[in-house]
């Protein structure tokens, strides 16, 4: 599969997350405060709900029902009760748009 639109960059908010759906995955698409564009699996690990409904805060996005916060880098949970990480994207910017491959994660190392 090759990349797919997920947004338009004038369209994200600096420290908040917005949900999309790219051939039926949904992805979190976070603009940080330094202006970097993230991209992560939208399901909370812990308790299936929405993370893009959460809070960013540095490069974490807070999950708003059990306040686990996941690496917007790496996916990884940095507090419990979520033990298990989410999928990061490679994230392009090409025209003023963000690109997503929903089946292509970034390898954390």
């Amino acid at each position: 599969m090759a990349r797919e639109f997920a947004i338009a960059v004038d369209e994200l908010q600096q420290d908040q997350a917005v949900r999309v759906v790219i051939d039926g995955v949904p992805v979190a698409i976070v603009k940080d405060g330094q202006g970097e564009i993230h991209a992560i699996g939208d399901t909370c690990s812990h308790g299936a709900v929405s993370l893009a409904e959460g809070f960013v805060e540095g490069d974490t996005l807070e999950c708003w029902a059990h306040g686990s916060a996941f690496s917007l880098k790496t996916g990884i949970p940095e507090n419990l009760p979520a033990f298990e990480p989410v999928p990061v994207f490679v994230v392009e910017i090409e025209d003023g748009n963000v690109y997503i491959d929903p089946t292509v994660t970034k390898v954390v190392k």
